[in-house]
């Protein structure tokens, strides 16, 4: 059947989310080495762990885990949106995770100062927010997608953090006919339900449709589970399993629409 619709992911797909993470953490430990005696890449590393440890002993863990909405993502966002009562708890515990998750990884280097730790937390969030960065092809490739294909957002997370990274590349968002974000919707990738949901909203049958994104235990499987064909972006040349398997493997935005048309989708 036909290609109608192509749905694709955000994060690290359209968006180099992790750059601007690993950035953001760069110049914040940076700073922290001028007024503490600490090495940057062994706080960043530090820090990270410490993140991670302490997001899992909140409450929220397991939306945060459902919804997409990951430990560094929670560094610098601020839940102001959104009707799910995990999101008014993690409005209130985002500040102290931002100090807290600083203050371990100074301590977890030596070094004791809970007001450092704050300063850092901050300072974290704010260069975050000063760092959306799209991979060089998106835009070059939506245009020439959007002349063929309707195109639908489909992104795991909090829905006024998305729309705050949407919001930092305004020429984003005009190109796609529908926007998801899971945290609107109680459930995301790769629940079936998030995938139906789409697929309606495009009044097409899976098999019209194509999603691309760079995660296999969502995007790929997902996609996978409602019989939709997917592509699966590997830019960083990573290996796999046979236990997810996408239907398309690239490594570029701009070989999407050439599989399409090679293999007459």
């Amino acid at each position: 059947m036909t290609i109608k619709a192509i749905l694709f992911d955000l994060d690290d797909t359209l968006l180099w989310d992790e750059r601007s993470i690993k950035e953001s953490f760069r110049v914040t430990c940076e700073e922290a080495a001028k007024h503490a005696n600490v090495l940057p890449n062994e706080l960043e590393d530090a820090v990270r762990k410490e993140a991670r440890g302490l997001y899992s002993t909140y409450e929220t863990f397991p939306y945060t885990k459902n919804i997409g909405i990951n430990p560094f993502e929670a560094l610098w966002g601020n839940f102001l949106k959104g009707e799910d009562e995990n999101l008014f708890k993690l409005r209130e515990i985002a500040p102290t995770y931002r100090m807290e998750a600083w203050t371990r990884g100074l301590r977890a280097c030596g070094v004791e100062n809970e007001e450092l730790g704050q300063r850092l937390g901050e300072m974290f969030a704010a260069e975050r927010r000063m760092r959306p960065i799209v991979y060089e092809e998106t835009f070059k490739v939506l245009q020439q997608l959007k002349e063929k294909y309707k195109l639908l957002l489909l992104t795991n997370g909090c829905p006024d953090l998305q729309q705050e990274k949407l919001d930092g590349v305004p020429d984003l968002a005009p190109y796609f006919d529908e926007i998801i974000i899971s945290g609107n919707h109680g459930q995301g990738k790769p629940a079936d339900t998030i995938f139906w949901r789409a697929v309606e909203s495009l009044g097409i049958d899976p098999s019209e449709g194509i999603m691309v994104g760079d995660k296999l235990t969502t995007d790929i499987l997902g996609s996978n589970r409602i019989g939709m064909k997917n592509m699966w972006i590997n830019r960083h040349g990573a290996t796999r399993t046979d236990e997810i398997i996408p239907s398309y493997e690239i490594d570029h935005l701009s070989q999407i629409d050439q599989i399409i048309e090679s293999e007459q989708l």
